[in-house]
């Protein structure tokens, strides 16, 4: 639900920050606005829109759902159980073959049988995890080392605070790519 004048998330999308202050509320009313921003773009779409590709490149807003809800429950994974519960395929990233990676290309994309909706319904599950989460983790600053990737420095560790504040980073860069992808698709427009 949004507010009709300013296309705002009202906050029924998220664990209600009520009895909650401080930086958990902040963290929970960022991460609500980034996922409402991202989730818009696919107002009104079939899923054959939400499965096009109308750039370059290889992603489509149903695909950048899947995507986005994966990343988030990985990263929450991370929070729960450190860098083994992480990654839901049993190979150390380092271990990863090209088929690996050609498996992983198929959840920036709507496979045959998966459905926006579907991929909608997928993401506020996640989201509703994650917003427990961020409202009963007894600690923000508890960290773990990431896992070996190479896109990681070696040794480094983040705190489930940093885990959060990526989520949300990761979240609202990808809903910028959602609007352009939405605005070569039909010329809608989030914003303006």
């Amino acid at each position: 639900m949004t507010s009709t004048e300013t296309g705002t998330p009202t906050g029924t999308e998220s664990l209600t920050t009520t009895n909650l202050s401080g930086e958990r509320a902040d963290l929970l009313d960022s991460l609500a606005k980034s996922r409402f921003f991202l989730k818009f773009t696919t107002r009104d779409l079939t899923d054959e829109q939400a499965a096009q590709r109308p750039t370059v490149s290889a992603l489509s807003l149903g695909g950048l759902i899947k995507h986005v809800a994966d990343s988030e429950a990985a990263w929450v994974r991370f929070i729960e159980g450190g860098a083994s519960a992480m990654n839901d395929n049993s190979k150390d990233w380092s271990e990863w073959t090209e088929d690996d990676y050609a498996e992983r290309e198929k959840t920036f994309q709507l496979q045959p049988g998966e459905t926006l909706a579907g991929a909608l319904a997928h993401y506020d599950e996640v989201a509703r995890h994650t917003d427990e989460l961020i409202a009963s983790l007894p600690d923000l600053n508890a960290s773990q080392p990431l896992p070996a990737a190479p896109w990681f420095e070696p040794g480094a560790s983040w705190s489930a605070r940093r885990a959060l504040v990526h989520i949300i980073a990761e979240t609202t860069q990808h809903s910028g790519h959602a609007d352009i992808i939405r605005e070569a698709l039909d010329g809608a427009k989030s914003m303006g």
